[in-house]
């Protein structure tokens, strides 16, 4: 061949595969429709990176394609001009367990742009034993679930059945596994039980958990030393699995509860999530610099933890977390008669008077009763309360307020849930700031209708999400848009290793929120916080709008998500 005819043969060559190259996999006339395309929209990938615009293709719940789609054939426009177009919001504390059998469109949730949610803390809904389940069948009876599960597998095949508004992946709760071996005493485990624990959680993992959690603010959760914990951790820790936890002391003694969780982590050799970072009570305002620098300290030093936050100044927790640990061995049974001794009484008394590192003590954290609210009580003729400050109350029974709080306890068989308002606000936007911190609504999901309706939960459980996108972003300009998306979507992604959801990417779950970033607000207060959230255009979990034109649509094709450990 001449060296003219082999260059005319390369330049013909090298055109056939250009013009191959450029010709689409699926000709026009045989490419199937796509079921949605999301046109003209602000595309925010999560990952924090500046918006740019193009076209959003759906098809079969996932994303197919990015890009300039004018000319392509699809079932559904929906125009986003004006508007951002972002992933789906990822809830990293939910505590939406109970609440989605009850109404599993999970309204307060999905106004928010939360299209998944990881609950489990401590205190799971798996597994079960009739001993538990009588000693906690009010809580059952009060949202009259009918309880036909056991394992995890059980519960999520039940989820499965009914479906649901938003996808769910759970951890299982450490308090939970401590409970089915050891009851609700002050007691340590014996070799044998240990190791009946460890299985607990092994079957767990298997079962679909995402890891193992703690509470350990709440009895019987105080009673566990930090080698049992870490004996469970290292078994989620095989299957792949991550340490959650809301520390042993969040107020004086925080700095001792991060080493312990730091401990943790490393000595199982597990990742570990800090729920709900705060520095809480009066004596610790101002704090949270310090307890920035020690997680910084322990990620420069290799040590995999992140943090979350729902940005509020207002914790929600048990009333009965007012009580010192050792009055609470036994359970809720053993805890009212303790409180209607006399002398047991004075004790417990004594101990919330007497300042100490030693336990959670809120009597010492709050400014005084007036920053405690009621909000969720079991025993209906206590309906009335809800929404009275623990001062309103006491005077309203004319009785001095750690008496009415205990004599609260007493009538409403340990039950009533609280806001207690003792957090200050650098603190709490600190905290926000932080790179390695996502967000959570620490919060059922629940509806102004309905069962749910009747309560009278802390404004968050409607208005996180929005309200960080309102406050921080719009009005305080303390976050840019796209880190606050990274901080909802991709960020919790990571952390929980979904890897197919958080960011809008081809191939991704089409998990998505569509919404004007000038508009969307927060609508729920503390005096009234049974409000749904507003701004959420559309919202779409696995491809199908459960918000469409910012009515709720009433579909269920949310999924159960399982960890890395799960056994089919």
């Amino acid at each position: 061949m001449t060296n003219g005819n082999f260059h005319r043969w390369k330049s013909i060559f090298l055109s056939v595969v250009l013009l191959f190259s450029t010709v689409p996999v699926e000709s026009k006339s045989t490419e199937q429709p796509y079921d949605i395309v999301i046109t003209n929209g602000h595309i925010i990938d999560g990952t924090g990176s500046p918006w740019y615009s193009g076209d959003l293709a759906i098809r079969d719940g996932k994303i197919a394609a990015i890009g300039n789609l004018h000319d392509a054939a699809r079932s559904r426009t929906i125009d986003a001009r004006g508007q951002v177009v972002a992933p789906g919001f990822i809830d990293m504390l939910g505590q939406s367990e109970y609440t989605i059998l009850v109404d599993p469109r999970l309204p307060s949730k999905i106004y928010q742009g939360i299209t998944t949610e990881i609950t489990g803390e401590g205190e799971s809904i798996a597994p079960l034993k009739d001993a538990i389940l009588k000693a906690d069948q009010e809580q059952y009876d009060h949202y009259r679930i009918h309880v036909d599960w056991r394992t995890f597998r059980e519960y999520f095949s039940r989820l499965e059945k009914q479906h649901t508004g938003i996808n769910i992946a759970s951890y299982v709760g450490a308090t939970r596994v401590r409970r089915m071996v050891l009851g609700d005493n002050d007691v340590q485990p014996t070799l044998g039980q240990l190791e009946q624990m460890r299985e607990i959680v092994r079957q767990a993992m298997r079962d679909g958990a995402v890891g193992v959690s703690t509470s350990l603010e709440y009895a019987p959760a105080p009673y566990a030393k930090t080698e049992e914990l870490i004996a469970l951790a290292a078994e989620a820790s095989r299957f792949g699995g991550i340490y959650a936890t809301h520390m042993r002391n969040e107020g004086t003694g925080i700095l001792a509860a991060i080493d312990e969780a730091l401990r943790i982590g490393r000595e199982a050799r597990i990742p570990v999530e800090i729920w709900h970072l705060k520095v809480g009570g009066k004596p610790s305002w101002g704090h949270m610099p310090e307890v920035v620098a020690k997680i910084n300290s322990a990620r420069a030093q290799g040590l995999d933890v992140t943090a979350d936050t729902y940005a509020y100044t207002a914790w929600f927790n048990d009333f009965s977390a007012f009580i010192p640990a050792w009055a609470h061995d036994g359970g809720n049974a053993k805890l009212i008669e303790r409180l209607k001794d006399p002398a047991t009484r004075a004790r417990i008394r004594t101990d919330m008077l007497t300042p100490s590192d030693k336990w959670d003590n809120e009597w010492q954290e709050i400014p005084g009763p007036e920053a405690v609210l009621v909000g969720v009580v079991h025993n209906s003729q206590l309906l009335p309360l809800q929404g009275k400050t623990l001062s309103q109350i006491a005077k309203l029974w004319n009785k001095e307020p750690m008496d009415a709080l205990f004599d609260l306890l007493i009538e409403d068989h340990g039950l009533t849930s609280v806001a207690v308002f003792g957090m200050s606000e650098p603190d709490v936007s600190l905290a926000l700031q932080q790179p390695w911190v996502s967000v959570d609504n620490d919060s059922s999901g629940t509806s102004p209708e309905g069962i749910l309706g009747r309560e009278h939960p802390h404004p968050r459980a409607y208005g996180t999400f929005p309200r960080i996108l309102r406050k921080y972003v719009r009005e305080e300009h303390m976050l840019t848009l796209e880190d606050a998306i990274r901080k909802f979507t991709a960020l919790p992604a990571q952390r929980m290793r979904l890897t197919d959801r958080g960011v809008l990417k081809a191939g991704m779950c089409a998990d998505i929120v569509i919404f004007d970033p000038a508009a969307i607000h927060d609508v729920a207060t503390f005096e009234s916080p049974n409000q749904l959230s507003q701004g959420m255009d559309y919202v779409l979990v696995n491809g199908v709008p459960v918000i469409d034109q910012t009515m709720m649509t009433g579909a269920l094709p949310g999924k159960v998500l399982r960890g890395q450990g799960y056994v089919p």
